[in-house]
């Protein structure tokens, strides 16, 4: 940890790049609306659930120039 503080502490060299790693994971949903029986008299009701598909990571790299 404290080797990439100072790295980023040093000063800048145009030669040397730093390449920067993000990870995200993601779930996948699927939403599917469920209509509520309707009830003489009453308006129609809507209930609101998902369904979990899978989950993915997304990652992305850049090239950081301090």
């Amino acid at each position: 940890m404290y080797y990439l503080l100072n790295i980023y502490g040093d000063d800048c060299d145009p030669k040397k790049s730093i390449i920067c790693l993000g990870e995200k994971s993601k779930k996948l949903l699927k939403y599917q609306r469920i209509i509520i029986t309707k009830r003489p008299q009453k308006s129609e009701k809507y209930g609101y659930e998902y369904i979990r598909n899978r989950t993915s990571s997304i990652f992305m790299l850049w090239n950081s120039k301090r």
